[in-house]
């Protein structure tokens, strides 16, 4: 199975990119992490709903065809890292590659979300788009640890 991280914005500080990068290199062949930079919509005078529609479609473009997609919303689930390797372990079992989507400093738009097969939240703080990057990345991998019984996670 490989894991999409569909999120907006291509330029990241440095810190993000290879904190990122850290945690993606550590993922097994049998489940890979892959970042999908999509450009942010420039701003100018445009509304947030013109903003969200144009980066939605380039998600939509980034998103491989028949992933199971993981919307990544403030209103989402909350799950601990064991819920989330439970979740894993069903994702693994439907047999579909998995995008997880991070939207743009407007957040995605409603006809994207409506497309969700599941909706996840990282947090009850509002993060920057390159810490939620790298905590998704930890979250995943650490959720990867639980399922194998690799010594990472300690309960």
């Amino acid at each position: 199975m490989r894991l999409f991280l569909v999120a907006v914005g291509q330029r990241q500080p440095a810190w993000a990119d290879s904190a990122y990068e850290d945690f993606a290199k550590r993922f097994p062949p049998e489940m890979r992490l892959e970042l999908k930079a999509v450009k942010a919509e420039t701003r100018g005078s445009k509304t947030a709903e013109q903003l969200m529609a144009a980066e939605a479609q380039r998600i939509e473009a980034a998103c491989p065809k028949g992933v199971r997609r993981v919307i990544l919303d403030e209103r989402g689930e909350r799950r601990t890292s064991m819920q989330l390797a439970e979740r894993m372990k069903l994702w693994m079992g439907d047999g579909r590659d998995v995008a997880l989507i991070i939207g743009g400093p407007d957040g995605l738009s409603p006809a994207l979300k409506a497309t969700a097969d599941e909706t996840l939240r990282l947090s009850d703080l509002t993060l920057p788009h390159a810490f939620a990057r790298v905590l998704l990345a930890e979250g995943l991998y650490r959720a990867w640890t639980v399922m194998t019984g690799h010594p990472y996670h300690r309960e």
